[in-house]
């Protein structure tokens, strides 16, 4: 699945929920089958910066593709990092950095998290295309 048919799918989910505690429960859940980061990669230096609460994030390249793992120690936030992940995950840093990542302002994403989240949220993303761009730059 490219990133738009991921993005789309995510949008459809969230307007299967008529409010936003069964959307909140759906993000929880997300983050509940979020690939976990290994301990030896929880350090300052993987910590997002501009975060809440803690993220780490890691990544490696593969065969072209970017892998990502990553942890939170809030649910919320670990629901929103493995959503990020679903959408950039195991594609090339060109696809990452080409997702316009709708999904954020399509599931009212944008507007229902607090002002802390939301900029933290925009952060996981902002890394994640960091890295991308690290790895282009590599190759």
């Amino acid at each position: 699945m490219n990133i738009q048919e991921i993005e789309t799918e995510i949008i459809e989910e969230f307007s299967l929920f008529e409010d936003w505690m069964g959307k909140y429960e759906h993000i929880i859940e997300m983050g509940k089958s979020l690939p976990v980061i290994a301990e030896r990669y929880k350090t300052d230096e993987r910590l997002i910066k501009g975060c809440q609460s803690k993220v780490w994030l890691h990544s490696e390249m593969k065969e072209g593709k970017i892998f990502f793992s990553a942890d939170s120690d809030a649910i919320i936030t670990k629901g929103l990092i493995a959503m990020v992940m679903r959408v950039l995950n195991e594609h090339s840093p060109d696809e990452i950095l080409d997702a316009k990542m709708d999904f954020v302002e399509k599931t009212g994403l944008k507007e229902h998290l607090s002002p802390t989240r939301a900029n933290g949220l925009v952060n996981m993303i902002k890394q994640m295309k960091l890295d991308a761009l690290a790895y282009k730059a590599k190759v």
